[in-house]
């Protein structure tokens, strides 16, 4: 049976954060809203207990009776969930003199508490809190203490429950893996046996037995999720998997062509639908990006249907979601944070039975899923890129022209981060490495590129604004261009990436003086949040 650590949500904005550590050990983990622990489950091996934007004492609070889980299971609470079982249990919290926020220290700790085995003095942790706990409920003891902590962390006595009101999960917290590898290993008894391996073999036997003899099809869009996904059922189910590729004429340059050889190389059974003249037709003179994304999910149901129905036998629908669109389409109050093409179920006329072999995992892991299938490195390190392409990456209504200068623009930053090589050393390069970039330690230094050293990379054309620049001896009226880059581990949070200036400056010289109808380039500095990654 595979073991499982449940994490209840009570809305911090690093739950994801805690789930990819205990994901990193090599433990399986849930994320679940704080109200919907599952009872009964054999397979819980321990449970944590998230941050949160409220004060325990606030009358909105989320709350849940620690009845179901005290003493059945080993429980760690971090932040609001350190402060939410000692307020519950009969301590007190308060808010703190002033707000309790960035790195501190350890100055004392239990050296023999299983929590802090290993643990170096004055190891390094990180505060965000505006509430203090200022006494612990009746047989619990404190177990480290800051200099302006008392309370930092602490257990009931005789019972595996435990609180720390610093964020192991964050990169700040020096030590705080190997705090969460004390609790999900040592204390909770993980076998650490969820690899990319296991999962293929999994999967794999998984697949072959949800859909038998079944034929399948899948949509794929040229991105990584869809692309794992559709190598994992094709090695459960050969020849029964047909996928279906559809150009909206939004895609980057050349991309049709290129992705559709991919494909061939892989053995995958794909069928190429060219239907940018009707997606053009009916985005014309849109200007809503919320209209955009809506006509383009119906045209696109359109299309994928009509080929869909010439596929005879066809019992099910296969889909790339992967664990973050399913978490961040609702949050744990049930409201929309952000739409996802591919979350939210199927058109009825479709007839068909969902199949998403992917749902679990965060894209980090799903690339390297796709590394123990052997699949090119070129497909798993692709970006990620919206489903309606560059639509939402033009301000303005939708022509033929402005995809073409987008896609010019777009075509010449792409490859200029890809043929732009960086060295990175300590902490930097252990970063790349872990996030499976390959590339080789020489010594203590890694070169990589600048498009695998950043998440996210794309060009926004701002066709609603013209622009003044003089081209010779000639005025030009033209459109701006903002390039964007962000760093990330799983696009809820993002920040702008500090691209090199030599570069910047020679991608933009190379745009104004390519790409006709555009003279001005312009950098993105915005992170997430409060901006989003894309801009529309």
């Amino acid at each position: 049976m595979q073991q499982k650590i449940i994490i209840l949500d009570f809305g911090s904005q690093t739950t994801q954060l805690i789930g990819r550590r205990v994901r990193e050990l090599d433990t399986f983990c849930e994320i679940l809203p704080y109200n919907k622990f599952p009872k009964d489950d054999p397979s819980v091996i321990g449970v944590i207990l998230s941050g949160s934007p409220f004060s325990v004492y606030d009358k909105e609070a989320f709350r849940i009776d620690l009845s179901e889980i005290r003493g059945k299971y080993p429980v760690l609470g971090i932040c609001y969930g350190a402060q939410f079982m000692s307020y519950a249990l009969g301590g007190k919290v308060e808010p703190a003199g002033t707000r309790e926020y960035g790195r501190a220290r350890l100055e004392s700790f239990e050296r023999e508490n299983p929590l802090f085995k290993g643990f170096d003095d004055h190891s390094q942790v990180w505060m965000s809190h505006g509430d203090t706990i200022t006494a612990l409920p009746e047989g619990f003891r404190v177990i480290a203490s800051t200099d302006k902590v008392v309370n930092a962390a602490y257990q009931a006595e005789g019972e595996k429950l435990w609180g720390v009101q610093f964020h192991p999960e964050v990169f700040h917290s020096v030590q705080g893996t190997l705090l969460l590898k004390n609790f999900v290993v040592d204390i909770c008894g993980g076998r650490q046996d969820w690899s990319a391996a296991s999962f293929v073999d999994t999967t794999v036997a998984e697949l072959k037995e949800q859909l038998g003899d079944d034929r399948v099809i899948l949509g794929l869009s040229g991105g990584v999720d869809s692309s794992v996904a559709a190598v994992l059922l094709n090695k459960a189910i050969g020849s029964n998997l047909t996928c279906i590729f559809v150009d909206h004429g939004m895609l980057r340059k050349n991309e049709f062509r290129d992705v559709m050889h991919d494909y061939e190389c892989l053995g995958l059974n794909v069928i190429g639908v060219d239907a940018s003249a009707k997606f053009f037709k009916d985005l014309e003179g849109v200007t809503d990006p919320e209209q955009k994304r809506k006509i383009i999910g119906r045209d696109f149901v359109e299309v994928f249907n009509t080929e869909a129905k010439k596929i005879t036998g066809a019992k099910w629908l296969a889909q790339g979601t992967i664990y973050p669109d399913r978490i961040e389409s609702l949050n744990i109050t049930g409201k929309v944070i952000k739409s996802h093409h591919n979350v939210g179920g199927l058109p009825e006329e479709m007839h068909l039975q969902l199949c998403e072999p992917l749902k679990w995992l965060f894209k980090d892991e799903v690339r390297r899923v796709g590394r123990q299938m052997g699949m090119p490195e070129h497909l798993i390190t692709r970006h990620p890129f919206p489903g309606p392409g560059l639509a939402v990456r033009i301000l303005g209504d939708i022509t033929p022209e402005k995809v073409r200068i987008l896609q010019d623009a777009d075509d010449i930053y792409i490859r200029g981060l890809r043929d732009y090589k960086v060295r990175l050393s300590g902490e930097e390069a252990r970063k790349v490495l872990a996030a499976g970039v390959p590339a080789t330690m020489t010594d203590g230094e890694i070169e990589v590129s600048l498009y695998d050293q950043i998440w996210q990379a794309g060009t926004v054309l701002l066709s609603t604004v013209r622009s003044v620049g003089v081209m010779g001896d000639e005025r030009t009226y033209e459109h701006p261009v903002a390039l964007r880059a962000v760093t990330s581990t799983d696009a809820m949070t993002a920040d702008w990436a500090h691209l090199p200036y030599d570069f910047m400056a020679k991608v933009s010289n190379e745009i104004i003086n390519k790409v006709k109808g555009v003279n001005r380039v312009c950098y993105d500095i915005s992170s997430k949040p409060p901006s989003t990654i894309e801009w529309e």
